[in-house]
């Protein structure tokens, strides 16, 4: 019988094989890039194929200074490097030094020439993209009923708002069947009256996303009514899907953040709408009690009886001026009077009639200054202080020793 060995000492012995062989230490490969993943480290990992084979290569981030572009789905390349075994998975793989490009692979050039095709159409047009609604209560969901996308989809959506109706077609995304199936469950959904729709699935190589890429799923998505977000794969993934949506989304779990609102977030907000709401409400009625206050002070200030009352108290007040001057003037004049009074009582005959004197006046009533004013024998009028004594003029005798009849 034969030597038995471990898997390690074969996976030894054909490493060994390997690095003697030459050819495969120095060698380039053509091929299409497909399954390219960048890794967090740096490195790249991809497969190489044509139309009969696979080969899985992998450049180091050491080595990436040999990559002078960025390394995508459908490209065709020309990789040098050395074919060598990975002991630990006891599989070979390229292990590449230089990436060249080649050229665009056939998968990718169908890609290339639909988009340009469906572009010219017009489906592609920003006038015909209609807005995701903001709080949808109803969304459709367009992907394999097993796939990691669903199960994303359905985590994000009980996290952000649990009240939200999910509604699922499981339709087949990748094979042959999968145009129809996918554009099937489009219109299905269409249907059902619902307020956004998320379609896709989760990462891949080209090849398993190329359902994405067929004309009849693009159709059914631009003709659909209900908002669509296309949700194919990772981020760096692009399909025709999503340049017919309405709204592209990095990842399926990106789609299920785009289409259902946060309603802890929606509720906090309206908390502080209300918060706001009320402060400023406060603020108002404040500002029209301190107008109303300022309101009834005007009021007072103009009302009737007020002014009423501030004419009275002013009429008064002018009454009592009025009195005062009145009494001032009646005091000024009854002083005045008085000696006006007592300037005509030293001049008045019947003063000096009381004092033994009498007032004369002639026959014809004209008062008697003289003893030219009468005659002799004309009847003369005395006014004394109790009556009055006619008399005749016997005699008029002048004071200066003068004497006449």
């Amino acid at each position: 019988m034969a030597g038995i060995y471990s898997v390690s000492q074969v996976n030894s012995y054909i490493k060994n094989m390997f690095v003697q062989d030459f050819a495969l230490s120095r060698i380039a490969v053509r091929g299409e890039v497909s399954n390219c993943k960048y890794h967090s480290s740096g490195h790249i990992y991809f497969t190489l194929k044509d139309k009969t084979g696979t080969l899985a290569a992998v450049m180091f981030a050491g080595q990436r200074k040999g990559l002078s572009f960025p390394l995508k789905e459908g490209q065709q390349v020309v990789v040098s490097g050395a074919v060598d075994v990975y002991e630990r998975d006891g599989k070979y793989q390229l292990y590449a030094r230089k990436i060249e490009l080649d050229g665009q692979g056939d998968l990718y050039a169908r890609f290339i020439c639909l988009r340009r095709e469906l572009e010219e159409m017009g489906m592609f047009a920003p006038e015909y993209k209609r807005p995701i609604p903001r709080y949808a209560q109803k969304v459709g969901i367009v992907t394999a009923v097993t796939g990691a996308a669903i199960r994303d989809i359905i985590n994000i959506t009980e996290r952000r708002n649990p009240y939200i109706q999910l509604i699922l077609y499981p339709a087949i995304v990748q094979g042959g069947q999968a145009p129809a199936s996918v554009a099937a469950g489009i219109r299905c959904l269409d249907a059902m009256n619902i307020d956004v729709l998320i379609v896709g699935r989760g990462g891949g190589s080209i090849e398993d996303l190329w359902a994405f890429n067929e004309e009849i799923v693009a159709r059914a998505i631009f003709e659909c009514q209900t908002p669509v977000i296309s949700a194919v794969g990772h981020e760096t993934d692009v399909t025709i899907a999503d340049y017919v949506a309405d709204l592209r989304a990095p990842t399926p779990s990106a789609a299920a953040e785009l289409a259902v609102f946060d309603y802890r977030q929606f509720k906090d907000q309206l908390l502080a709408y209300r918060l706001e709401l009320c402060r400023r409400m406060d603020q108002k009625l404040e500002r029209s009690r301190y107008q109303l206050n300022q309101y009834q002070l005007r009021l007072k200030l103009h009302d009737p009886a007020s002014r009423l009352r501030e004419k009275r108290q002013r009429l008064a007040d002018l009454e009592e001026r009025m009195q005062s001057v009145m009494e001032r003037k009646l005091l000024d004049r009854r002083h005045r009077l008085a000696l006006l009074s007592g300037r005509l009582q030293g001049l008045s005959p019947l003063r000096k009639i009381s004092n033994g004197f009498g007032f004369l006046t002639n026959q014809a009533g004209a008062r008697v200054t003289g003893v030219g004013d009468v005659k002799i024998k004309e009847i003369m009028t005395v006014r004394v202080t109790d009556g009055i004594i006619r008399t005749h003029v016997l005699v008029t005798e002048l004071t200066e020793n003068k004497t006449g009849e």
